[in-house]
């Protein structure tokens, strides 16, 4: 498989982890962070816009996976770039919200 069939796998985790919050909080009812607020990641906004944030980021994952390459389900190293991605990228965004909310 060529080399950007795994790079478009790793931002598909990425795309992954970032639309859970924004998805989760939406369907909540409860506002959240986004690129759409004021100032840019810190402000929240609305719950429908967390929704529509999150589908988003879950179609974008989707054709990162389905469109690149020839992913296949099970343990392979394109599903372990995807699972890298959505690691890294959690646990940035673990430590950028504990600082942002003072936890």
């Amino acid at each position: 498989m060529d080399w950007y069939a795994y790079l478009a796998y790793f931002f598909a985790g990425v795309f992954l982890s970032n639309g859970v919050p924004h998805f989760v909080h939406g369907v909540a009812g409860k506002r959240f962070q986004s690129p759409f607020a004021s100032p840019l990641g810190v402000g929240e906004s609305s719950p429908l816009v967390n929704v529509i944030w999150g589908l988003v980021n879950f179609a974008i994952c989707y054709v990162l996976i389905f469109g690149v390459g020839d992913f296949t389900f099970g343990l392979t190293r394109a599903a372990m770039m995807v699972g890298t991605g959505a690691l890294l990228h959690a646990t940035f965004l673990s430590i950028y919200f504990k600082r942002i909310h003072g936890h």
